[in-house]
């Protein structure tokens, strides 16, 4: 965050590369709208009003269609480009994008102000996103919309900004990200898998809980406090213990991989 005549200034910056965060040969549009809104989703968490975007952009032979998605993204979110670069390189390609928001509420919410006793909430679903990659991926026809072009909750942090202890969004994994609210906050979440809302068959609401890309929003808030937005309680802050997550009180195991992880 930065102090700018008063305002609390939030800026993210996300960036995306071709094979990782899209799969080859996918649409370009899609592939715009997709890099501004996992940034707004950025936003999102910390309750900001998006001022603008600055973009960064390996040019391509498909830069029409990247054009017109992008054109489609700011316009739907009322959200100006503010300026950029663009570059050639590549394979693989790689585009970058920067936000910039008007705090609404102070303090601005972190990730690291959960505490002990406090009730643990999801506004949004996982599983939407897995289902709509593996559709997209194998060609089926069925509904790819979440995964192509994810909406972020601006709205939605914006009321709970005042409310919560700690938020943010959920894009590498609700149970790895519950992992890493509890790291920045020297707190455990005792999380209840089964009180989750997902969008995906039951049988794979175990990957719906690791695979991530879904945007929607975690927060602590008091116990006897409600949401003003749909929501669902999804477990509780206890004091740090060995394990900063436990699953119906019980650890995760150790050779299941917790969410997505960018390695070298």
């Amino acid at each position: 965050m930065i102090e700018i005549g008063g305002d609390e200034i939030v800026v993210t910056h996300d960036t995306m590369v071709e094979g990782v965060h899209w799969l080859p040969g996918q649409d370009m549009a899609d592939v715009a709208w997709k890099l501004v809104a996992v940034n707004l989703s950025d936003l999102a968490a910390k309750g900001a009003e998006p001022i603008g975007v600055l973009l960064g952009h390996m040019l391509g032979s498909d830069d029409a269609r990247f054009v017109e998605g992008l054109g489609d993204v700011l316009t739907a979110y009322g959200v100006p480009l503010l300026g950029g670069d663009t570059v050639s390189g590549g394979p693989p390609r790689t585009l970058g994008l920067t936000a910039l928001g008007r705090a609404t509420s102070l303090p601005v919410p972190s990730r690291s102000g959960a505490r002990a006793g406090e009730a643990v909430w999801m506004c949004g679903t996982v599983g939407a996103a897995m289902m709509g990659f593996e559709a997209l991926r194998d060609g089926t026809g069925e509904d790819s919309q979440a995964y192509r072009r994810p909406r972020p909750l601006l709205a939605e942090g914006q009321r709970l900004a005042p409310m919560v202890s700690a938020m943010m969004d959920v894009s590498d994994g609700l149970l790895l990200d519950c992992a890493r609210m509890c790291d920045a906050s020297g707190v455990t979440i005792d999380l209840a898998p089964a009180s989750v809302a997902i969008a995906a068959p039951e049988h794979r609401r175990a990957d719906a809980l690791r695979w991530g890309d879904d945007y929607a929003l975690l927060f602590t808030i008091s116990p006897g406090l409600q949401p003003p937005v749909p929501a669902v309680r999804i477990g509780e802050v206890v004091p740090r213990g060995d394990a900063a997550l436990l699953l119906d009180g019980t650890p995760p195991a150790d050779d299941t991989p917790l969410g997505y992880l960018h390695r070298a």
